[in-house]
C-alpha cells in the first residue's frame, strides 16, 4: 500500500444531486485503483448529505441530497480526501469461475481463433491465463465488466448483436470479459458458459462479485458443467 501523487481530477455536476469524479479518459488499472480508493474513503468518511457512490471504469459518481448539501461541498470533501488517499494495488477477493468451452456453449470460439490466427485451444489457454479484475457493474443486474483479456485474443464487438444469449455465457470484446446473468442480446464473442451462479440470493450481497475483486477461470468439460449446473438448479 502506498501514497500516490494525483493528477488534478475532473469534476462534473450531474443534475442537482450528483457529482462525477473522473481520473482518466481511458481505461487503466491506475485510474481504477484511484476510483476504488476514493470509494472506500467516502464510505469511511461520508460527507453530510451523501446518499451513495457508484464506482465505474475511471470515475466515481457521488449522489447526494440537494436539500442538505451541494456540488461545491461534495467537491471540497473529495479534494480533502484525495490529499492523503492510499492506493491499494491489490484489493478485493479472488474468485474462481468454472467455464465449459465446448459445443454448444462456444458459438464464437472458432471465429475468434480465425480472427486472431490462433488455434481454438490457444484461444482457450489465453483466456485461462488472464488475471481478471472486476471494474464495474452495468447494462443489466449482476453484469460485471472484467478487465484482463490477453492481447492475443482481443477482438472487436460484432457488427450486429445476437439475440437470446443464455445466462452464464462467457463473452469477450476488446480487453474486457463478461459473464451474462440473464438471457439477453450481445454483440460480444461467446467463447464458453459457466455453471456458477452470479446471483447469490442474499439481499445484502446480491451478486457474487464486488468491484475490485480478482477473477480467474477454470476449464471444465461438458460432463462437469452438466453436474454443476444441475446442482445449482437443485439448490
Amino acid at each position: 500500500m502506498s501514497k500516490e501523487r494525483f493528477m488534478e481530477p475532473e469534476f462534473k455536476p450531474v443534475a442537482d444531486h450528483a457529482l462525477m469524479v473522473g481520473f482518466a479518459d481511458k481505461i487503466s488499472d491506475a485510474a481504477h485503483a484511484k476510483v476504488i480508493a476514493l470509494d472506500k474513503a467516502l464510505a469511511t468518511e461520508m460527507p453530510a448529505g451523501m446518499i451513495e457512490t457508484v464506482p465505474a471504469l475511471v470515475n466515481l459518481l457521488v449522489s447526494f441530497d440537494p436539500v442538505i448539501t451541494d456540488h461545491g461541498a461534495i467537491k471540497a470533501h473529495v479534494l480533502r480526501l484525495l490529499q492523503g488517499l492510499k492506493i491499494e494495488r491489490s484489493h478485493g477477493v479472488r474468485r474462481k469461475i468454472q467455464v465449459c468451452y465446448e459445443t454448444p456453449f462456444s458459438t464464437d470460439l472458432n471465429a475468434v481463433a480465425t480472427a486472431t490466427g490462433l488455434s481454438t485451444d490457444a484461444v482457450i489457454n489465453a483466456h485461462l491465463a488472464g488475471d481478471f479484475h472486476v471494474l464495474m457493474y452495468g447494462f443489466s443486474p449482476g453484469y460485471a465488466y472484467l478487465s484482463g483479456v490477453d492481447t492475443q485474443i482481443q477482438v472487436p464487438r460484432k457488427k450486429a448483436a445476437v439475440r437470446d444469449v443464455p445466462a452464464g455465457s462467457v463473452v469477450i470484446a476488446g480487453p474486457q470479459c463478461l459473464i451474462t446473468t440473464l438471457t439477453m442480446p450481445t454483440g460480444w464473442s461467446i467463447i464458453g458458459r459457466s455453471p456458477n451462479q452470479i446471483f447469490t440470493g442474499d439481499p445484502n450481497h446480491p451478486f457474487l462479485f464486488d468491484v475490485g475483486d480478482r477473477v480467474t477461470f477454470e476449464r471444465i468439460d461438458l460432463m462437469a458443467f452438466e453436474s454443476l449446473d444441475q446442482g445449482v438448479k437443485n439448490g
